[in-house]
Parts: structure tokens; C-alpha cells; sequence
């Protein structure tokens, strides 16, 4: 549901967010071949969800998603500043906001769970930190600071019977390129409460080194067997993390709105200037994932323009390639 709100707003050049009921019901009109999207990922905050809603209100949306015909999967924290949380390396009082964003994702997935509406999934988060230039003045410090800020996180979660996955983007300090996202999750060190959510249109700005050059896989004017042995050596490294992943197509370009710092641009599914051969990159994350827990695929459409999102051959075109991830790799259930 969140690429109705990622992005979104009522600032200068900004569009508008788009309903939960307006979401669910072009999740609902999709279909390709008599399949159909068979749930939702869910972003925790307004205008979808107030993080402090009460218990009555929180069964009501549950109430609504499951009329709609769906089930709720991985639920997104509202971590950021602006939001509940702050930056997981702030000063002791940002990072004490980041868990308490942390504390009411937990909340709110307890009451989907025992609604019945929500049954599989984890809780996403990041290290709410926009860009790297902060990160830098003490690299070293500074991710140790995150993964202190992630362990706490990670407490909480598993108190609570939850799993957190830490989105990989280059927009996030420490979690920017592929090799300071697992030195970020080797330093946590708790593997069975939090992991890695891969999406593949990020993913692929951390083959090309981004905001981390030194980091690089690829250079420009690779050939495809290049691509593919870096592709194998990235994933290789995060995929024993990974306990969710992201159906999504990238042009190679970064894009950013609002107050959404520049990272991997989501592209439809079909967009001729599109990368990635869907199908197959997927197979290099879903390998061997139900035994890290893995029950569903979920798509990423973050800040694509409201126009795309109002039209059907949008949400078609996205389903028919999860279609076809399922084909190739044994999937079953399609958010």
C-alpha cells in the first residue's frame, strides 16, 4: 500500500496521497489469466493508519482489508523522522523514537493477527537516516550506533513473536551499498529477528556502487556476463539474510520525491527501458527461501506517479511478472 504514500503530500510539486479504500480497490481490480493479488503490504501512518489508533479502529481497516478479499503480509514501521520514529543514529532520544515506532508496528500486528487477517510477514525498517554524508563523518562509529539502535529493535520485535527485515536502499546511511548493509547485519548479529528485505529495483543501484563507488560490482558498458556473475556475488552475500523481497523493475536511474531522498527508480513491470529480467534475478533471492521463513512476494511501486497507479495495466502488468516469478521458482501467493 505504500507506494500511495511514499513520496506523497501537500508540499509544493508534490501529489496527493492516494486512500487505503482507493489502494485496495486497484489491488482488487487487477487480474491476468483468473489470477489475482491475493494480499497487501500495509505502511503503518497517516492518511492510511494512525500509528496510535485504537484497538476498535485497527480491527475496522482489518475488517476492510479482509472484505476487499485480502490477507495483510509485512507491515512497514513508521520509523522516519516526521513520522513516530527518528534516526536510528541520532542522540538517545532520536533513537528512542525509533522504537517506539518500533513498539507500535508490533502493536498493531499483534491485533491483524489475532483479527486473522494477517498470518505471515515481517516488519520493515531502515535506518532512518536520509543519505550518507552524515554517515560518513564516522563510519565506523556510526553503524555501530545503527546496529545497537537495530538490536534494541530486534528485542522488541521478538517479544512480540516478530521478525524485523531492514530494507536495503542507497538512501539509507549504513545500509547504502551492499557491503555496508551486511557488515550493518553482521554487526546486529541476530539473524533469526532481523534480516534482510531485498527489493530488486534498490538492489540493483548497489551493483553499480551509487553511493558507495568503492563498493562496485559493475562498471559501465558491462556485458551481460558480467552482470550476471556480480548479480550471483551480491546476492550470494545477502541472501542468507533475506526474510522478504520485492518484485520491482529499475532503468538504472535514481528518482526521489517529497522528502524521499534519491534511490532506485521503480519502473512498471513492462517499461522498455527496464534492466532486470525479473524472473530470473528473483531466482537468486528466492532460493532455498522458505527455510528462512519466507510466505509471500510482495511488489514495490514507491513514487510512481498517481496516473500510472489508476491504471489497471499497471497493476496487471506487475502481477503477470509475479506470475512468472511463481512459475519459475515454486511461488504461491502474490501481494
Amino acid at each position: 500500500m505504500w507506494p500511495g504514500l511514499v513520496g506523497k503530500g501537500d508540499a509544493p510539486g508534490q501529489e496527493p496521497p492516494i486512500s487505503l479504500e482507493r489502494m485496495l480497490d486497484l489491488t482488487a481490480a487487477a487480474e491476468v489469466d483468473g489470477q489475482k493479488f491475493e494480499g497487501i503490504d500495509y505502511f503503518l501512518f497517516l492518511p492510511h493508519t494512525n500509528p496510535t489508533a485504537g484497538d476498535d479502529e485497527l480491527k475496522g481497516i482489518a475488517d476492510l482489508i479482509a472484505r476487499k478479499g485480502f490477507d495483510v503480509g509485512s507491515l512497514v514501521a513508521p520509523v522516519w523522522p516526521g513520522t513516530v520514529g527518528d534516526s536510528a543514529m541520532g542522540d538517545d532520544a532520536a533513537r528512542e523514537k525509533f522504537l517506539s515506532a518500533v513498539k507500535m508496528a508490533c502493536r498493531i500486528a499483534g491485533i491483524f493477527n489475532k483479527h486473522g487477517v494477517r498470518k505471515y510477514g515481517v516488519i520493515r525498517i531502515d535506518s532512518a537516516e536520509f543519505g550518507v554524508n552524515k554517515w560518513r563523518e564516522n563510519a565506523k562509529a556510526n553503524t555501530a550506533r545503527i546496529a545497537e539502535t537495530f538490536r534494541e529493535a530486534a528485542k522488541i520485535a521478538a517479544d512480540h513473536g516478530e521478525r524485523l527485515a531492514a530494507e536495503g536502499e542507497i538512501c539509507w546511511a549504513g545500509m547504502h551499498s551492499w557491503k555496508d548493509m551486511l557488515d550493518l547485519l553482521e554487526a546486529v548479529g541476530m539473524p533469526k529477528t532481523l534480516g534482510f528485505q531485498a527489493d530488486l529495483a534498490h538492489t540493483y543501484l548497489y551493483l553499480l556502487g551509487y553511493n558507495a563507488p568503492e563498493h562496485a560490482l559493475l562498471k559501465s558498458g558491462h556485458s551481460e556476463a558480467e552482470f550476471w556473475a556480480a548479480y550471483e556475488q551480491m546476492t550470494d552475500k545477502l541472501r542468507p539474510w533475506t526474510i522478504d523481497f520485492h518484485v520491482a523493475q529499475n532503468d538504472g536511474q535514481v528518482h526521489g520525491a517529497g522528502a524521499h531522498d534519491k534511490t532506485g527508480k521503480h519502473c512498471p513491470a513492462d517499461d522498455p527501458n527496464g534492466k532486470l529480467d525479473i524472473a530470473r534475478c528473483a531466482g537468486y533471492w528466492l532460493k532455498d527461501a522458505a527455510a528462512r521463513g519466507i510466505k509471500h512476494i510482495c511488489w514495490d511501486g514507491c513514487m510512481f506517479p498517481n496516473a500510472m497507479l489508476e491504471k489497471t495495466s499497471t497493476w496487471n502488468a506487475i502481477l503477470k511478472a509475479m506470475m512468472k516469478v511463481r512459475e519459475n521458482h515454486g511461488w504461491n501467493t502474490t501481494h
